[in-house]
């Protein structure tokens, strides 16, 4: 199993997430950050574990992502 993990206090907002893999993330209307759906907050880090991994998607957001806080495992 492999997971997505998003560091969204440092998010800055910049929506590639979303834009790239709409399933996945949706911008906050109260902040502006983006959200990962269906994650598991541990001390403000969101974990999404994954079984249906597509490593060319899920890697171009992370490696896009122009902070670099979304992280897979």
């Amino acid at each position: 199993m492999n997971k997505i993990i998003h560091y969204r206090e440092k998010c800055i907002g910049c929506g590639i997430c979303q834009e790239l893999q709409p399933e996945l993330w949706r911008m906050s209307k109260k902040d502006g950050k983006a959200n990962l759906l269906r994650a598991k907050a541990k001390k403000n880090v969101f974990v999404l574990t994954i079984s249906n991994f597509v490593p060319e998607k899920i890697n171009r957001v992370a490696k896009d992502c122009p902070v670099k806080i979304i992280k897979i495992r």
